[in-house]
């Protein structure tokens, strides 16, 4: 049967009625084998790319930083979590087409690490990359990885070794309101909310990263290794002639035992960790207000079958159903409104034992399938539960019967829905994302609490083929070269739209293996349930 024929499910008595979804997949199949050997070349692009911004060894930066007995950024990270827990790395492809690639990951490691048993964010500096100095997206992850720690109750550590501003960029990244000064605004912030922020000073922080282990609540420095000052040896002599070593200047007995910058002072790297770890061990629990369950059924169907359902994203479809049956507990799910507005899919289901409600595309959305969409958010909303978008859109349909229709308002109405609810929101973009589209399925300007996408996703405006239609009709002129035109404007489009466009600029929290969307999800979820979720308070429909 073909796999993007509509799914048959049968009903159970278990989990409230959810409906079990009988997968139509035949792994044996042409269409099967087609997509699934597209997306391994997708993967084993994905991973090459990770692996080469990841796995640095031949690097001479890397080589010097590891001479002097350092240990990496994320090494660092490592050593610091709980022993056999992960790390959840944000945005690992930051700036990957950007500075001739020599930026790699922005230059800074963000994410969520579990440290004495709780979820916290991590943010360490790579002083491999320019010094661990900043760039604009480097301060744009930073701010993100602040903002997940305040939006969620979530502990900070800082793994310190910066130079500061990249001062080559120093117009791009000093003066405006989401720039370097924001990180310290940040931290203030996160101080009155009473969250607690460490920082480890593991080598020279200088300039503006001076300033990181001073606003944090608790600061370890390194002996004979880590530094802190505004100006170093070079500068002071500059500005006001006088000679010091950088131990002397802003060392670790200097602001251990002198200046009060500093609290603790480690003979080691390791010490450092370890200091940090103990200072955890007496931090309060924070108070899940959802009790995650110890007890969850699976998946009826493998994760690794998505590899057979996904695609390089022509104009093929992919089945929402077949993705929610890989990622729900038990593979059930509870369908609201099956019947009307069948181009996108809502409903009720669960991950890891937390009822979660589902907004997923199944074609452009049309008047019934945007109202049915606002329906069922508000009802999420007011029910306070959480709500994941499966997100593959070409946006909303257009044309006379459309707009008479009233396309634009009941559009707006879901827009509105989404921007106005209180709920977690978790966003995974598993296609294309086009148009007005993104807004309505909580793209990035609406707040999602995470929102990840898969290699094989597109993000833009508009498709690379509407859009050289349009803009052929803007530019043609009289011009004869109208294939040439649009292949051009196709590319680029196509260029733009890519996963690693979007990524490199940090448009998203990372781009994810397609196996690990469950996993992902429950991240989201559980650190969400670090606050009370707020009532609901809807704007203004037009009706």
């Amino acid at each position: 049967m073909n796999i993007t024929a509509t799914l048959n499910y049968f009903k159970t008595n278990e989990m409230n009625d959810l409906t079990v979804l009988k997968s139509e997949i035949k792994s044996g199949s042409d269409e099967y084998r087609r997509n699934y050997n597209e997306t391994i070349q997708i993967m084993d692009d994905f991973k090459r790319r990770l692996q080469n911004t990841i796995e640095r060894n031949d690097d001479p930066y890397v080589k010097k930083h590891k001479s002097k007995g350092k240990l990496l950024a994320r090494e660092r990270i490592n050593a610091l979590i709980d022993p056999e827990t992960e790390f959840y790395e944000f945005s690992a492809l930051a700036t990957n087409d950007l500075y001739e690639g020599k930026f790699h990951s922005a230059g800074i490691v963000t994410g969520i690490g579990i440290i004495h048993g709780i979820e916290s964010v991590i943010i360490a500096n790579d002083p491999t990359v320019k010094g661990g100095t900043y760039v604009k997206e480097t301060i744009k992850k930073h701010l993100r990885a602040q903002e997940i720690a305040y939006e969620h109750h979530l502990p900070c550590v800082y793994i310190v070794e910066s130079g500061g501003i990249f001062l080559p960029e120093q117009a791009n990244v000093f003066a405006d309101r989401d720039h370097f000064g924001k990180i310290f605004y940040n931290q203030s912030r996160l101080s009155a909310a009473g969250i607690p922020q460490i920082a480890m000073v593991m080598g020279s922080c200088t300039a503006g990263g001076a300033y990181i282990p001073a606003m944090s609540d608790e600061s370890i420095i390194v002996e004979n290794q880590g530094t802190i000052f505004l100006a170093g040896p070079p500068l002071v002599k500059a500005a006001i002639g006088e000679t010091i070593s950088a131990e002397d200047l802003g060392g670790a007995y200097a602001h251990t035992h002198i200046s009060g910058v500093a609290d603790h002072m480690a003979k080691t790297e390791n010490e450092a960790i370890q200091i940090c770890r103990s200072i955890f061990e007496n931090l309060p629990k924070p108070r899940k207000t959802v009790q995650i369950s110890e007890k969850f059924e699976e998946p009826v169907y493998p994760a690794k079958e998505l590899y057979g359902i996904i695609h390089s994203q022509s104009s093929r479809w992919m089945n929402p159903y077949e993705i929610i049956a890989r990622i729900v507990d038990g593979s059930k799910f509870r369908e609201f409104k099956p019947n009307y507005g069948k181009t996108l899919v809502t409903g009720f289901a669960k991950i890891k034992g937390q009822t979660i409600g589902i907004v997923a595309n199944n074609g452009v959305l049309f008047s019934d399938s945007a109202l049915k969409g606002t329906h069922f958010i508000e009802m999420c909303s007011v029910r306070k539960i959480p709500l994941i978008f499966l997100h593959n859109i070409s946006g909303f349909m257009v044309g006379k019967d459309a707009e008479h229709k009233g396309i634009a308002k009941d559009g707006a109405k879901m827009v509105h829905a989404v921007a106005n609810t209180n709920v977690p929101k978790i966003t995974i973009i598993f296609g294309r994302s086009h148009g007005a589209g993104n807004y309505a399925m909580a793209g990035r300007a609406y707040n999602p609490n995470l929102l990840f996408t898969w290699p094989n996703a597109k993000i833009s405006v508009m498709g690379g083929r509407q859009a050289a239609e349009v803009l052929w009709s803007v530019k043609k002129n009289g011009s004869d070269n109208e294939e040439e035109l649009k292949k051009q404007i196709s590319e680029r489009y196509e260029q733009e739209g890519s996963a690693y466009y979007s990524t490199s600029r940090i448009w998203d929290d990372g781009i994810i293996d397609p196996v690990d969307t469950r996993k992902m999800i429950a991240l989201g979820l559980s650190i969400a349930a670090n606050k009370e979720i707020p009532d609901y308070k809807p704007g203004i429909y037009r009706m």
